[in-house]
C-alpha cells in the first residue's frame, strides 16, 4: 500500500493546501489599500497610547534647557555658558522645544489619531445606548457567576420585583418572555463607556487648546526701577515672543507704575540668616481715560490686568550714578539694575556714556549692599539688605562699540577697543563709593557720583541705609487667553479618567421558571472586563431579591 494519500482520499480533499500545486499568493493591497492599512494603524488606540508617550518624552528638553518663549535671558546665559555646544542644540531646536518641527508633528500625530479613533467609538457607543439589554441566554448555568434559589411565589410578581430592584440600581431592564419561564435583562456601566470617551475627546480639545492658543499668546518681560513707569507697548519689553497670530496692537493700552519695593530679610542671628522672607511690588495701574489702581505682585501671587499675568521673576538694586564732565554739567543721570550674582544680592552691572565727554567712558562695577572683606582682598556682600552698600566700578575709555549698528547688551561691557583708566589693570585702583559720595575720574575727565535716594526729610538714623538705594523688578507679563479652556479640559479628563476607571459594565439576568414545586430562580451576571465584585453583586442580587419575596411567598 503506498504512504501517500491519493487525490480522491475523501479524508483529504483535492484543494486542499497540502495537495495544492500552486504556491500561495497574498493579494496585494495596492496603493489605496496601503493607505488604508497606515490608517488604522495611526487611529488605533494602541497607536494614540504610544504617541502620547513620545510626546511626554519630547517635552523633556523643555524642562533641561531654557526655553526663548519662558526665559530668554536664560537661553542667552546657556549661549554665553556652553558656546560650542550652543549652535548645535540650538539648530535642533532645543530652546524652542514646544514650537519645534518634531514636537509639532508628534503633536499633529496624535491629534490625527485621537480624532481618529474617537469618532468610530462614539458612533458605536450612541448606537450601542439606543439598543435594548441583550435577551436572557438560553442556559444561564454556563455563566461563571451563577446562583439559583427555589422559593414559593407568584411568577409575574418575581419578575415585577425583580425588574423593580435592578431599576433602582440603575440598570436598564427589558423584560423577555419566552416558553415556560419569565425573565429580566438588565445592563449598566455605558458611563464607563462615556467616561472613556470624555477623556479622549477632552485630551482633543486641551491639544487644540494649547496649540491654538499659543498661536494668539504673548510672554514679554521688562525691568522697573522704584519711581519709573512702564507703558504696556511693544517697545518698551525688553523681550518679547508673541505668537503667530497676534497683532502688533493686540496689547491692551495700560501703563504701569512701581511705587515701591518691599522686602523682608531674616536678622541676623536667626537661621537662614539674610534669606528674603517676603517681595512685595507695589504697583499703580493706569488707564487711557486717567483712572487709577493700586495693586501688588508678589512671588506666585500674579496680578491680572486686562487679560495679562503679571508675575515677579527677579529683583536687586539699581543704584543712581551721575556723571559730570570737567565743567561739573550732567552728562548722565540714571538708575542703573545690577543683577545679582549670589543669595547676599552682590550685584554686577555696566554704565555706558555715549556723550558729553571727551572719549566715550564705560564703567563696569560690582554693588555690594553689606560690603565684607575677603582673605583674598577682594569684596563680596554679607548681607542681602543695605547695612554697608558699596559700589566700586572699573573705569574705561575708548569705543564703546554702539556706533556701528550692532546691538549690545546693556549689562555687558566689552572693553577691547577701550583703555582701562582706574582697575587693576591700570595705574590707578578701582574707584569706590558710598552713598552720597563723589569721586573725580582720572585725568581730569570729569566725576561720578554715587546718589542717596534716602527721601527727604526723613529720620536717618531711623532708617539708616535701608532706603538709600532704589530696588528694581523684573516682571514676566503673560497673555494667553486658552487658560480657561485648558483648565476645563484638564478637569474633563480627570473626571472621565476616573469615571472610565470606577465604573463597571455589567449585564445581570433574573430568569423564573414555574414548576411544581413552586418557581426556580435563576441569577446570573457577566462583567465586561476586570471585575472582580461581579460575584458578590449576583449574591445581592439573589438576597435582596429573595428578602422582597419571602412575605409574599408567606401570604
Amino acid at each position: 500500500m503506498s504512504n501517500s494519500r491519493s487525490d480522491t482520499d475523501p479524508l483529504r480533499p483535492a484543494d486542499h493546501v497540502d495537495s495544492s500545486r500552486e504556491q500561495i499568493r497574498q493579494p496585494k493591497l495596492g496603493f489605496v489599500g496601503w493607505l488604508r492599512w497606515g490608517w488604522r494603524q495611526l487611529t488605533s488606540m494602541r497607536t494614540a497610547i504610544v504617541l502620547l508617550l513620545i510626546l511626554a518624552v519630547a517635552a523633556i528638553p523643555g524642562s533641561i534647557f531654557p526655553q526663548r518663549m519662558a526665559n530668554p535671558n536664560g537661553v542667552t546665559q546657556w549661549e554665553r555658558d556652553n558656546p560650542e555646544a550652543f549652535p548645535i542644540l540650538d539648530n535642533l531646536q532645543m530652546f524652542d522645544v514646544y514650537s519645534s518641527v518634531w514636537f509639532s508633528a508628534i503633536y499633529l500625530l496624535l491629534f490625527v489619531s485621537l480624532v481618529g479613533c474617537i469618532l468610530p467609538r462614539t458612533k458605536h457607543h450612541l448606537k450601542a445606548l439606543r439598543q435594548r439589554p441583550p435577551r436572557t441566554p438560553a442556559r444561564l448555568a454556563r455563566l461563571a457567576d451563577y446562583r439559583r434559589e427555589r422559593i414559593e411565589a407568584d411568577p409575574e410578581t418575581a419578575v415585577q420585583r425583580a425588574e423593580q430592584h435592578l431599576k433602582r440600581q440603575g440598570y436598564r431592564v427589558e423584560r423577555y418572555d419566552a416558553r415556560g419561564s419569565l425573565s429580566v435583562s438588565a445592563e449598566r456601566g455605558y458611563l464607563r463607556e462615556t467616561g472613556n470617551l470624555v477623556f479622549h475627546a477632552s485630551l482633543v480639545g486641551l491639544l487644540v487648546a494649547v496649540g491654538l492658543g499659543g498661536q494668539f499668546a504673548y510672554t514679554g518681560q521688562s525691568v522697573i526701577i522704584e519711581g519709573t513707569t512702564f507703558v504696556n507697548s511693544l517697545i518698551n519689553y525688553s523681550s518679547m515672543n508673541k505668537g503667530r497670530l497676534v497683532a502688533d496692537d493686540a496689547l491692551a493700552p495700560y501703563s504701569m507704575t512701581l511705587e515701591r519695593f518691599d522686602v523682608s530679610y531674616v536678622p541676623f542671628g536667626q537661621n537662614g540668616a539674610g534669606q528674603a522672607g517676603d517681595f512685595a511690588a507695589n504697583v499703580t495701574i493706569r488707564e487711557p481715560d486717567g483712572s487709577a489702581e493700586d495693586g501688588v505682585v508678589r512671588v506666585n501671587h500674579p496680578l491680572t490686568v486686562h487679560g495679562d499675568s503679571i508675575y515677579l521673576l527677579g529683583n536687586g538694586y539699581a543704584p543712581t550714578v551721575t556723571v559730570r564732565d570737567p565743567a561739573g554739567d550732567v552728562v548722565f543721570r540714571d538708575s542703573v539694575p545690577f543683577l545679582p550674582q549670589d543669595d547676599n544680592l552682590t550685584s554686577s552691572g555696566v554704565v555706558k556714556v555715549p556723550d558729553g565727554l571727551e572719549e566715550q567712558l564705560g564703567l563696569a562695577g560690582f554693588f555690594y549692599p553689606t560690603k565684607m572683606d575677603l582673605d583674598t582682598g577682594a569684596y563680596t556682600s554679607g548681607y542681602s539688605d543695605l547695612l554697608n552698600p558699596v559700589l566700586t566700578f572699573r573705569a574705561y575709555v575708548g569705543d564703546l562699540g554702539i556706533d556701528g549698528g550692532t546691538p549690545r547688551s546693556v549689562y555687558e561691557l566689552d572693553p577691547s577697543d577701550m583703555e582701562e583708566i582706574a582697575g587693576p589693570d591700570s595705574e590707578l585702583t578701582s574707584i569706590e563709593l558710598t552713598p552720597g559720595e563723589t569721586v573725580d575720574l582720572p585725568g581730569d575727565r570729569g566725576s561720578i557720583t554715587f546718589e542717596d535716594e534716602t527721601p527727604e526729610g526723613a529720620d536717618a538714623a531711623e532708617i539708616g541705609m535701608t532706603e538709600s538705594v532704589k530696588r528694581f523688578v523684573s516682571l514676566q507679563m503673560h497673555h494667553d487667553a486658552s487658560k480657561t479652556w485648558v483648565l476645563a479640559f484638564a478637569v474633563l479628563i480627570v473626571a472621565g479618567l476616573i469615571t472610565a476607571l470606577l465604573v463597571p459594565r455589567r449585564r445581570m439576568w433574573v430568569k423564573v421558571t414555574p414548576d411544581d414545586d413552586g418557581v426556580l430562580i435563576e441569577y446570573a451576571g457577566l462583567a465586561r472586563g476586570e471585575d472582580p465584585a461581579i460575584r458578590r453583586a449576583v449574591d445581592d442580587l439573589a438576597d435582596a431579591h429573595r428578602a422582597h419575596l419571602l412575605p409574599e411567598s408567606k401570604n
